[in-house]
């Protein structure tokens, strides 16, 4: 019988992401407290450059639109371990904050993930690194599922996704 396998991945749904932003960009524009300050989010740059802006009249608006935005991710099921987002920075009278939606698991990243398999996942377990994602694969289908489990409860600081199961 062959192996059966799943591959751990790191992505974003791009149009949630999108249809979170719009959400939060209409709840600034009729939200009594954001009235006045100029507050604003919309992505900029463009392919894999491309980043959030968030900008308003102070630094505790912007701050308080970063969390507006952050509460539409949640309710997207987008993990906010997926959204990096800067230190609010002044340029003029506006403070900004840029964020990035992060896609892919690093090398660094996939290494820790492999290591933690091999010692505390279940025996015949075997980890490849295939370029930013990682395929898992076994004999045994309920080997797989403990590694999962496993690996939902570690902390890697990274939005994990396990799909292909097979």
């Amino acid at each position: 019988m062959a192996d059966s396998s799943f591959d751990i991945v790191s992505k974003v749904d791009r149009q949630e992401v999108d249809n979170a932003l719009n959400q939060a960009a209409k709840e600034m524009t009729t939200r009594y407290d954001f009235r006045g300050t100029g507050a604003s989010i919309e992505w900029t740059g463009a392919g894999d450059a491309e980043k959030i802006l968030l900008q308003a009249g102070s630094e505790e608006r912007v701050k308080a639109a970063l969390d507006v935005f952050k509460e539409k991710l949640i309710r997207r099921d987008i993990s906010l371990k997926a959204f990096d987002a800067d230190e609010p920075q002044a340029s003029g009278k506006v403070y900004k904050i840029t964020g990035t939606m992060v896609q892919g698991i690093s090398t660094e990243n996939a290494k820790k993930i492999s290591k933690k398999i091999r010692e505390e996942g279940p025996k015949g377990v075997k980890a490849q690194i295939q370029g930013e994602e990682l395929r898992v694969s076994s004999k045994k289908r309920d080997d797989l599922q403990a590694v999962i489990a496993l690996l939902k409860g570690g902390d890697f600081d990274l939005a994990l996704q396990f799909v292909n199961y097979r």
